[in-house]
């Protein structure tokens, strides 16, 4: 029996890193391992923590650092992406600082193209050496 979509996406996932020194499958991205019967989550909640600064006594009466803690949000930009207009979705990422879709979509293209071009220049190199 399959779950319903929010069912599907509504579950707490665990963040994972690889060791740097075998970063090859994420590039050093952290990553989430998404079980057979779920999807990505909507949300992420983290929070994140920042010193204020200013000290307080602890259990022990020495001075602790004060914490301030902000819960922030961050949304699945495929989901975002499927449930709004392009305009509406070109507003979002905007606010979010990058290029409208179809801009990035051209610039990834170009930047593969000079890529693909710089390997094959590298393996021409290569095969005039031997």
């Amino acid at each position: 029996m399959s779950l319903p979509r929010d069912e599907k996406r509504q579950w707490v996932p665990e963040i994972c890193y690889e060791d740097y020194e075998d970063a090859e499958l994420t590039n050093g991205l952290p990553f989430i391992q998404i079980p057979n019967d779920k999807e990505m989550p909507n949300l992420l909640f983290f929070f994140g923590s920042s010193h204020t600064g200013e000290f307080e006594p602890g259990l022990d009466g020495e001075p602790e650092p004060i914490v301030e803690m902000e819960l922030y949000q961050f949304a699945c930009m495929k989901y975002l992406q499927d449930g709004l207009s392009t305009e509406d979705y070109d507003k979002v990422r905007g606010v979010l600082g990058l290029l409208p879709i179809e801009q990035a979509r051209a610039e990834g293209r170009k930047r593969a193209a000079q890529q693909a071009a710089e390997i094959q220049n590298q393996h021409a190199k290569n095969k005039n050496k031997n």
